[in-house]
C-alpha cells in the first residue's frame, strides 16, 4: 500500500531521477512531470530496472498550467509535490536572464496555483546554496548556516531566493486564509532544500547525470575528460583565498541528496512545520584540485587541466553547515567524495553516451539477480 502519492516535477533530470527512485524505494507513488529539455524519458526505464516500480510520466512544461492542471485531474490522490523543474546553469544565466525568470519563477507560480486548485498542500523546493551569494562577506559564516543572509551573486541564484520568497509568501497566506474559516491550517507546508554540489551516480552503473550538450558541473566535466570527449578540463581561477588558490564546494553523494528530498517531505507530512529551509551538504569543504585529485585516483591516471581567469558570479566557499538537517530531518551524508567519484568513473565509462545507448548487460543482469533476491 503506497504511504503517499507525489508529483516530481523535473524528475528526469539527475537530482529528480535519484529522488523518484527513492521516493518509489519507500512505497510512495510517484509521477513524473518533466519536457524533457536537458534530460531523457529512458530514465524511467532505468528506475524501474532498479527498483521494479515504474513511475508515471508526462512530457508537461512547468509553465504549462493548463497541463499541470491535467496531471492533477487524472491523478487525484496525488498528496504533495516535489519541485525541480528549472534552469540551472549560472553562467548562462546571466546571458538569457530573461527566460531564467520565466522558467524558474513564472513556473513555479504556475505549479503552485496548480496545486492550490487541487488542493495539495505539501512542496519540497530543489532550491540552492547559492542563495546564500559569498558567504565569506559576514563574519563566521562558512560553513554556512540556514540563517545566513540571502544574497545571492548571480541570476540563476536570485531566480531560487525569489522562488522561496514566493513560496513562503504563499504557503503562509493559504494557512492565514484557513484560520479565518476556523480551520488550522497546518496541512499546508514547505521544505525549502538549500544543496550544495551533488556528484556520483548509481552504484549499479545504469543510472547517473546525462546532461545534454555541455555540462556545467565540475565532475561531469572531468568524466568527459576522462573518457576523451574533452581535452582538459578548464579551471576557473586559482587566486582565491584557499589552501591552493581554487574554489571550495561541499560535494555531496546524489544517493544522500535524493535522501534528503525523502526525509523533508516525511517531515512536512508528520511536524506540520510551517516553512523550513535546510541545508543538504556533507559540512566537508573540497577545493577544485581537491576534486582532480580524487576524481583522477577513481580513474587511474592524471587527468589534464587548464587555469583561466574567474568566472562572473563565482565565490570563494559553499561549504554547508548542515547541522540543522543532522537534528531535525535525522538526516547525515554517509557516502563520501570517494564513493562519489567511483560512482561516477563506473557510469561514465561504461554508458559514455550516457541514455542513448544501452546498459551494459552485465550490469542489468545483476539487478534484476538482486531484484530476485529480494523477493521483488
Amino acid at each position: 500500500m503506497a504511504v503517499g502519492s507525489v508529483l516530481v516535477t523535473g524528475g528526469t533530470g539527475y537530482i529528480g531521477s535519484f529522488t523518484a527512485l527513492a521516493l518509489l524505494e519507500a512505497d510512495y507513488k510517484v509521477v513524473i512531470v518533466d519536457n524533457l529539455y536537458n534530460s531523457s524519458e529512458e530514465v524511467v526505464n532505468r528506475i524501474e530496472l532498479i527498483c521494479g516500480k515504474r513511475p508515471a510520466f508526462y512530457n508537461v512544461d512547468i509553465t504549462d498550467e493548463a497541463g499541470l492542471d491535467k496531471v492533477f485531474d487524472d491523478h487525484p490522490d496525488i498528496d504533495n509535490v516535489i519541485h525541480f523543474a528549472a534552469l540551472k546553469a549560472v553562467g548562462e544565466s546571466a546571458e538569457i536572464p530573461l527566460e531564467y525568470y520565466r522558467v524558474n519563477v513564472y513556473g513555479s507560480i504556475c505549479l503552485l496555483r496548480s496545486m492550490t486548485k487541487h488542493n495539495v498542500t505539501n512542496i519540497v523546493f530543489s532550491s540552492s546554496a547559492t542563495v546564500y551569494g559569498d558567504a565569506t562577506r559576514f563574519p563566521n559564516m562558512i560553513p554556512i548556516p540556514e540563517h545566513c543572509p540571502i544574497g545571492p551573486t548571480n541570476t540563476y541564484g536570485r531566480t531560487k531566493s525569489t522562488v522561496e520568497l514566493v513560496i513562503t509568501d504563499h504557503i503562509e497566506a493559504q494557512r492565514n486564509n484557513a484560520k479565518k474559516q476556523g480551520q488550522s491550517g497546518e496541512l499546508w507546508n514547505a521544505a525549502l532544500l538549500r544543496y550544495f554540489n551533488p556528484a556520483g551516480a548509481h552504484p549499479s552503473g545504469v543510472m547517473g547525470e546525462n546532461p545534454l550538450g555541455v555540462p556545467y558541473n565540475l565532475l561531469p566535466l572531468l568524466a568527459q575528460v576522462a573518457i576523451g570527449k574533452r581535452e582538459k578540463l578548464l579551471v576557473f581561477g586559482d587566486d582565491y583565498e584557499s589552501k591552493d588558490g581554487t574554489a571550495i564546494r561541499d560535494y555531496i553523494h546524489v544517493l544522500d541528496l535524493a535522501k534528503g528530498h525523502l526525509v523533508a517531505l516525511n517531515y512536512l507530512r508528520e511536524h506540520h512545520p510551517g516553512v523550513r529551509a535546510w541545508n543538504l551538504g556533507t559540512g566537508k569543504g573540497s577545493t577544485v584540485f581537491d576534486m582532480i585529485k580524487a576524481f583522477s585516483v577513481a580513474v587511474g591516471r592524471e587527468l589534464p587541466y587548464q587555469v583561466v581567469g574567474r568566472r562572473t558570479g563565482d565565490v570563494l566557499d559553499l561549504t554547508a553547515n548542515p547541522t540543522l538537517a543532522n537534528t531535525e530531518l535525522k538526516w547525515k551524508t554517509e557516502l563520501t567524495l570517494e564513493d562519489a567519484c567511483r560512482d561516477l568513473w563506473e557510469w561514465t565509462k561504461n554508458n559514455p553516451e550516457g541514455y542513448n545507448q544501452s546498459p551494459p548487460k552485465e550490469f542489468v543482469d545483476e539487478l534484476l539477480a538482486q531484484r530476485k533476491h529480494q523477493g521483488d
